[in-house]
């Protein structure tokens, strides 16, 4: 099974909606608080390659974007191929 690392906010619905779609996959992951101004979200940040919306998905430690990036694979049927490891 992939590594699965998602950076969060609290109140944020977009990072509430990445993390029920794992959740209804079964997937583990490993959630990084990183709320604006913080050391966590500027790693999120400079390992997403700039962007600064939460919340930042890795899988394997490549960057998959955020919630909409993460239902698009879903959608395609990319998703499952990639939590594989």
């Amino acid at each position: 099974m992939a590594r699965v690392e998602i950076y969060t906010t609290v109140f944020c619905p977009y990072c509430e909606r990445a993390k029920a779609l794992l959740d209804r996959k079964g997937v583990a992951y490993v959630e990084h608080d990183a709320p604006h101004g913080s050391a966590a979200r500027r790693e999120a940040i400079a390992r997403s390659g700039g962007r600064s919306t939460v919340p930042q998905i890795f899988i394997d430690g490549r960057a998959i974007g955020g919630s909409d990036d993460l239902l698009a694979l879903e959608r395609a049927g990319k998703l499952d191929a990639l939590l594989a490891g």
